[in-house]
């Protein structure tokens, strides 16, 4: 789901001409991109998502 997300993402990004809508897709890229590092570290066991408390 969050790869078919950031693909779109790319995708409106290379079609977009706009100043300002382009920023607005590069950071729900970068968003995107975070939140699948964080679910695949989750996965693989070298992020742990615990609070330290």
């Amino acid at each position: 789901m969050i790869e078919q997300q950031i693909e779109e993402l790319r995708a409106e990004l290379n079609a977009c001409i706009e100043p300002a809508k382009r920023r607005e897709i590069e950071a729900e890229l970068e968003i995107a991109q975070a939140e699948l590092i964080m679910m695949l570290g989750e996965q693989d066991g070298s992020i742990d998502a615990e609070p330290p408390f």
